[in-house]
């Protein structure tokens, strides 16, 4: 069924989720809040004033203008991208937080480029991809290498913050993007290779990332070092049960658990909700990924079907990501799970490009 903004099922699903993400960030945050600004709801105001409300006015705007607008300006975007991805490392302009330089400061404002990049990164391609064809695509020299250095060059800038997580979340949405676009699965399987061969590579050279493999390998070797969160999260989500010990009631928000409206607030989630609440959140991702996919299959042209491939599997696999970490699947990331995360600027760019996947439904026949 359709709204004036598009697909109804989708809306539903993403107010819900905003919904749902104030609450944690207001009983996750208390104590958090209170410890660092002297103010129990900081997180919750700052969620709601500065990424749901904006949030709400971009999704509105962004599913009121066509798509075909973003193929437009697909390059100018890509290449912002790129000059903010590089600011970063400019002192005065960019700031470093907990070592990692990730954020441009404008003013009183912070700006986070990669929640850009990622969204930019899907357009760009997107449009390259459909002005290529299908037989352009499967060439190695007009298909294959051009894509590896358009995602070698934002794969280079995000290393250097570094940022593995979103690294490997705009990595796999393009992998995505380019296997629907038709390329030939020999070039995909290929570059399923190189991606492991660079993974290693970067767990080596760098001890933090080696160490979370040990922590994910085994959580209980030094619970009180490199295993110290994904330890929290476990005890978090396993004090949970079926049940949860009731919303507002979590005792690893006490500052056991590090960044509870974070990365971490899926761990507050089954604390406080149990099994029942996890699997509800897991359902409503799930839903999210149904109506997307749908919203791509049905699209009117190939651009439209590789943005709505693009988005959906951006949210879905950055949700996936998150969760898994909490729960020792896969080892720490430190990336937010999309909607119930704090954190503006990822909130408003997660919001644009719903906005621009609910304009594709309102284009796509989604009732055959």
């Amino acid at each position: 069924m359709q709204t004036k903004l598009g697909d109804k099922t989708l809306l539903s699903v993403v107010f819900t989720l905003l919904a749902f993400g104030l609450v944690m960030i207001a009983s996750a945050g208390v104590i958090y809040s209170e410890t660092r600004f002297a103010d129990a709801y900081y997180f919750f105001k700052h969620q709601l004033f500065f990424g749901v409300l904006p949030g709400i006015v971009v999704l509105y705007v962004f599913a009121k203008i066509d798509y075909h607008f973003w193929k437009k300006v697909a390059v100018p975007m890509f290449f912002a991208s790129v000059v903010f991805l590089i600011l970063v490392f400019v002192p005065g302009v960019g700031s470093k937080v907990y070592g990692a330089s990730r954020w441009l400061q404008l003013g009183p404002f912070s700006f986070q480029p990669s929640e850009m990049a990622k969204l930019s990164m899907i357009i760009y391609l997107a449009a390259w991809l459909e002005s290529r064809g299908t037989q352009r695509i499967k060439d190695i020299f007009e298909g294959l290498l051009p894509f590896l250095g358009i995602m070698g060059l934002i794969a280079f800038l995000i290393m250097k913050q570094p940022d593995t997580g979103t690294l490997g979340v705009i990595v796999l949405t393009s992998f995505a993007i380019f296997f629907v676009s038709g390329a030939r699965l020999q070039h995909l399987f290929s570059m399923g290779l190189m991606g492991a061969m660079a993974l290693w590579i970067l767990v080596k050279v760098e001890p933090y990332r080696f160490n979370r493999i040990l922590a994910f390998l085994d959580p209980g070797a030094d619970p009180q070092g490199i295993g110290y969160q994904i330890n929290q999260a476990l005890l978090a989500v396993g004090s949970g049960g079926f049940l949860g010990v009731g919303l507002g009631h979590s005792r690893q928000k006490f500052n056991y658990l590090p960044e509870p409206v974070g990365d971490s607030i899926f761990a507050v989630i089954g604390e406080e909700l149990g099994l029942i609440g996890g699997v509800v959140l897991v359902l409503l991702f799930v839903t999210f990924a149904i109506r997307g996919i749908k919203i791509a299959k049905n699209s009117p042209d190939m651009f439209g079907r590789l943005v709505a491939t693009g988005i959906t599997m951006w949210v879905i696999l950055q949700a996936f990501i998150n969760i898994s970490a909490n729960i020792a699947l896969v080892p720490l990331t430190g990336i937010p799970l999309p909607f119930i995360s704090y954190g503006g600027t990822s909130l408003v760019f997660l919001m644009a490009a719903v906005g621009i996947l609910l304009n594709i439904s309102q284009h796509a026949n989604l009732d055959g």
